[in-house]
């Protein structure tokens, strides 16, 4: 799929606040500091369409930004720890529980997860949540660079052993590197052929 036009629709913290015009949606959301809005200037080719921080915590709202005039890719909050305040995190869990269990357009969410590391409680308990909801989703290893290919593939496996546990049959997996441009090409073609069958 090539991405030709990458627009910001607009941001909300409620489903009922979202964009007027109803087309799938592919979102996306990981814990802290995982290189989620890295990944989405990735994806699409525009360095500075998701805003990118340091801070933990910097995405607070729900950003829909419309892709070909076909699909809308979907910025999530993150998950986890994030420099917030015991209450202003439990105010983003609510606007993401909201968005991912009511959204009548969500097509797949795509969970981020850093390929540096184990699969930590908080992730394995957000993807059981997820199955147990029947919520499609997708996992995306990031930051695929800042390891050398064969610890890479040790981690990844680690990962898709601790998953294992939980599951009987993994979901689609990648690999992805926002500086090198890993895993492009693979997830957005995923998206188009979802997209072509939903037609």
């Amino acid at each position: 799929m090539k991405i030709k036009s990458a627009i910001f629709a607009g941001s909300s913290t409620r489903v009922n606040g979202r964009p007027a015009k109803r087309l799938p949606e592919f979102a996306f959301i990981g814990r802290s500091n995982v290189g989620k809005s890295s990944l989405i200037n990735m994806l699409t080719g525009r360095s500075k369409l998701a805003m990118t921080s340091q801070t933990p915590g910097k995405t607070k709202v729900v950003n829909h930004f419309l892709i070909n005039d076909s699909w809308y890719l979907v910025d999530l909050p993150g998950y986890g720890f994030a420099a917030l305040s015991e209450k202003e995190r439990k105010k983003l869990q609510e606007v993401v529980r909201d968005y991912i269990f009511n959204s009548e357009e969500l097509v797949v969410l795509f969970v981020l997860l850093d390929s540096r590391h184990d699969l930590q409680a908080i992730d394995r308990d957000f993807l059981r949540d997820l199955g147990e909801a029947g919520v499609p989703f997708a996992i995306v290893f990031t930051k695929g660079d800042k390891l050398g290919r064969v610890a890479l593939a040790e981690q990844v496996a680690r990962n898709q052993e601790l998953l294992a546990a939980d599951w009987e049959e993994f979901p689609p997996m990648f690999t992805t590197s926002s500086s090198t441009g890993q895993g492009r090409d693979e997830i957005l073609d995923y998206i188009a052929e979802i997209l072509q069958n939903l037609k």
